[in-house]
């Protein structure tokens, strides 16, 4: 476990040494502030302290030994003063003692030995099932019917992509705009006024580094990970760089068309910012197409958010291209044969297309009655695993992603997603054993 401590804390050295000037600083600061705070409270020993304090805390633990207090002197014998204004007599002399036979020196006695330190009983090294490569694809939706029904606006999804995989007709979201589902998605967290008013500053939605996410787990266990985000760029340089965020007191500031924030939950993780990995692993899409060439260089776990053109936000697209559900539907059969075609998903992938989001401006077709639950969106498994042309009825949610994708790795489930009611079809596709949790 300390090896893993040490390994994040390389990690923060090398993503600090990616940044410069203001956006070096707020990670310094944010690290100093966060990081003391979970290390102060573990070494108080304080019983509400996240996963995340527990695990610096007893590795401090494991480096402090008690220093023993020297034993006190015992008081020097205080001489009486013979001076007096008359001289005593001399006594008469004592007679000599007879001689007695000296008592043998007694023992000494044996030092006493160190009691041996508490042991932290070891966790078992998580181990993923049948699957080891997931691809998570997540779209803005304008409605089931767009996505899956018998007059879709998205031909490639609905009709070359479903008949190879399996459709979860009740997946649901848990609100309509992107942050409460990619945050529940990733770290089970459940939605506030601030993250459902898509963050009036960056600070509003920030979370505390012990709320630890999926990626956290990942990490910790020895997983790789990277989320690919489409048009990310400094805003500053105009050019492609990791893990773009405002100032903590500003809002979300988004490029039509373009990145943003919103759409890539990682930077609103402190247990991502402090340690570094954010800065290494939440990286521009330019890097999806050249990582997938090879086994090794494909992350296990793989986020890919398009920009808001192609993400399938209506009016953000330029004039005469596809638009909405058509744009989203078009990036899918773009990248969608890169990934199946992949030595890494071919070899044990899982592809997973998602809806992160509700589409704000969907157009409403006057012909179709309105959805029962305009939450309900659907999502698509593909994988050698699953049966093709299959449908699941289960109820499913972000937090179900989640739990889903921790059963796969042989992860814990962490926040909302360790709920009993939440229900994964990660522990079926797993294979072999159970996973954890169940």
């Amino acid at each position: 476990m300390k090896a893993a401590i040490n390994k994040r804390i390389q990690a923060a050295i090398a993503g600090a040494a990616s940044l410069t000037g203001k956006r070096f600083g707020l990670l310094v600061a944010s690290s100093l502030v966060a990081t003391s705070a979970i290390v102060a409270a573990a070494a108080t020993n304080s019983t509400d302290n996240g996963p995340l304090a527990a695990l610096l805390g007893r590795s401090l633990a494991a480096e402090r030994t008690p220093v023993a207090a020297a034993p006190e002197l015992a008081p020097e014998p205080v001489i009486p003063s013979s001076s007096s204004p008359e001289a005593a007599p001399s006594p008469l002399p004592a007679p000599e003692p007879l001689p007695v036979e000296a008592a043998p020196a007694p023992e000494p006695a044996p030092e006493p030995q160190p009691e041996p330190a508490p042991t932290t009983p070891t966790a078992p090294t998580p181990e993923a099932g049948q699957i080891k490569h997931v691809f998570l694809i997540s779209l803005a939706s304008s409605g089931y019917e767009a996505a899956f029904g018998s007059t879709p606006q998205m031909p490639y999804l609905a009709g070359t992509l479903r008949p190879q995989g399996d459709l979860l007709t009740n997946f649901t979201l848990l609100d309509k705009a992107p942050l409460p589902n990619s945050l529940a998605a990733i770290g089970g967290q459940a939605p506030t006024a601030a993250t459902k008013a898509n963050c009036p500053t960056f600070d509003d939605c920030a979370l505390a580094a012990e709320d630890l996410t999926l990626v956290d787990q990942l990490g910790l266990a020895k997983f790789t990970w990277k989320a690919y985000m489409e048009s990310m760029v400094d805003p500053a340089t105009g050019q492609p760089d990791n893990c773009v965020y405002p100032q903590p007191d500003a809002p979300p500031s988004d490029v039509v068309g373009g990145y943003s924030v919103t759409l890539n939950p990682f930077p609103y993780f402190h247990s991502l910012l402090d340690l570094g990995d954010c800065a290494l692993n939440d990286v521009p899409f330019d890097g999806l197409e050249k990582d997938l060439k090879k086994v090794d260089s494909t992350p296990n776990y793989s986020y890919v958010s398009p920009n808001l053109c192609n993400v399938g936000v209506s009016g953000q697209c330029p004039a005469g291209a596809p638009d909405g559900a058509a744009a989203a539907d078009a990036f899918l059969a773009s990248w969608v044969p890169k990934i199946l075609a992949s030595p890494a998903y071919k070899e044990d992938g899982l592809l997973i297309v998602s809806f992160g989001q509700l589409n704000p401006a969907a157009p409403v077709d006057p012909a179709l009655p309105p959805p029962s639950d305009p939450l309900k969106v659907g999502a698509l498994l593909v994988s050698s695993f699953v049966t093709p042309g299959a449908t699941d009825a289960v109820a499913y949610n972000p937090y179900s992603l989640l739990r889903s994708t921790e059963d796969l790795f042989g992860l814990a489930p962490i926040g909302k997603a360790a709920d009993t009611k939440v229900r994964s079809f990660g522990a079926t596709l797993r294979g072999g054993e159970s996973a954890a949790g169940d």
